[in-house]
């Protein structure tokens, strides 16, 4: 069984979990995940306890080395720039494949995850949002990095349509994105989600060779502001 670790970055606690058979100096594809709001807090024991960090219990050989920072301001936005420096830093860990970094994150966490996306997207080998949402007129920053978004068709907390359009947006500007909507699902659509073997397996079939030429659309002040 993997075990999990729990520190500090300047001033947002983090735990990392690693792999069964986890080896110092080994480099391993790394899974960052954001949580959503119900998850906010000082308490470690949110993330230490958290479904999430958990999962891998159920999924003999799960290879990632998950990575899940806590929140504990008001949202992701809050914590924005410290959460870039942290993954910026992740990425230079000696367990980290740089090749094969991923993110993931759910409701707040979803738009955590659509904009650190785009704000380092050189970054990610895939992404998988769900029930979240994001500034889609800057999509274009994500047209070399895959996405799989997940969303329920009868959320109300969230609408559909916050990731209908992050997905046609990428996919407009000549990028890979799809999205998963479940009918009968509410706002808890990460649920199924993270239970599906088939998310992790499509992960890992992405490698960071994706990100070599950003892309900005928006830089006329006089045209957009």
């Amino acid at each position: 069984m993997g075990y999990i670790e729990t520190k500090i970055f300047e001033d947002m606690q983090y735990a990392v979990r690693f792999p069964d058979g986890y080896e110092a100096g080994k480099a391993y594809p790394v899974l960052l995940f954001l949580h959503g709001a119900g998850t906010r807090g000082s308490d470690i024991k949110n993330i230490t306890d958290h479904s999430f960090i958990k999962r891998p219990d159920k999924m003999p050989g799960f290879p990632f080395v998950v990575v899940a920072p806590l929140c504990h301001k008001n949202t992701w936005f809050d914590l924005f720039e410290t959460l870039e420096r942290f993954t910026l830093f992740i990425a230079s860990e000696s367990y980290t494949d740089k090749a094969r970094i991923y993110l993931t994150g759910n409701s707040m966490g979803g738009y955590g995850s659509w904009q650190l996306a785009m704000s380092l997207p050189e970054l990610f080998a895939a992404v998988i949002p769900i029930c979240g949402g994001g500034m889609y007129w800057n999509a274009a920053r994500l047209v070399n990095v895959p996405i799989w978004a997940f969303h329920g068709g009868k959320d109300g907390t969230v609408f559909v349509e916050e990731s209908e359009k992050m997905v046609n947006a990428v996919n407009k500007r000549g990028g890979n994105a799809k999205l998963t909507i479940y009918p009968e699902h509410g706002h808890n659509s990460w649920t199924d989600t993270y239970n599906n073997p088939e998310i992790y397996t499509w992960l890992l079939s992405h490698e960071n060779n994706n990100a070599k030429q950003l892309v900005d659309e928006y830089n006329s002040s006089q045209v957009f502001g």
